[in-house]
C-alpha cells in the first residue's frame, strides 16, 4: 500500500470537491435552462468611456424579473489563437429559465429603454441564444 502524500490527498479532494459541486449544480438547474449571449462592437471602439458607458446600461438589464443570472464582460487578455474572436468590446451573458422568461425580457420596458438608450454606442451586435442540454 501507497503512503498518502500531500499530492494524493490534494488530488483525492479536489475530485470529492468537484463531484459534489457539480451534482449539486445539476439538482439545482433542473428546470431547462436558456441563455442569451450577446457580443457589442462599438462604432468608436478606442473610447473608454462608450465603453463603460455601455457596461452600465447592460447591468440595468439585471432588473428584469425573469432574469436568473447576469455577466457582462470584457475580452480577456488571453493567448491569441485562431479560434478566438476578441474584437468585441462587451458582452453579456444572461440565463433564463426558458424562453417564456426570454419572451419576456425582449418585451420588458427596461429592455427597450436601454435599447434606445444606448444603441447609439455600437455598430455591430450578435447574439447567440442557446438551450442547455
Amino acid at each position: 500500500m501507497d503512503k498518502p502524500t500531500r499530492r494524493s490527498f490534494i488530488a483525492k479532494t479536489s475530485l470529492l470537491a468537484l463531484g459534489a459541486t457539480t451534482s449539486g449544480w445539476a439538482a439545482s438547474t433542473s428546470k431547462p435552462m436558456l441563455t442569451h449571449h450577446v457580443f457589442f462592437w462599438l462604432k468608436n471602439p478606442s473610447s473608454k468611456e462608450d465603453q463603460a458607458k455601455l457596461i452600465e446600461g447592460v447591468k440595468t438589464l439585471s432588473k428584469i424579473e425573469t432574469v436568473r443570472q447576469l455577466h457582462v464582460g470584457v475580452p480577456a487578455d488571453t493567448e491569441k489563437r485562431p479560434v478566438v474572436d476578441n474584437s468585441y468590446a462587451v458582452s453579456e451573458l444572461i440565463f433564463f429559465d426558458d424562453t417564456h422568461g426570454q419572451g419576456t425580457y425582449q418585451d420588458h420596458p427596461i429592455h427597450k429603454k436601454f435599447v434606445e438608450d444606448y444603441s447609439h454606442l455600437w455598430e455591430k451586435v450578435i447574439v447567440y441564444d442557446s438551450a442547455v442540454v
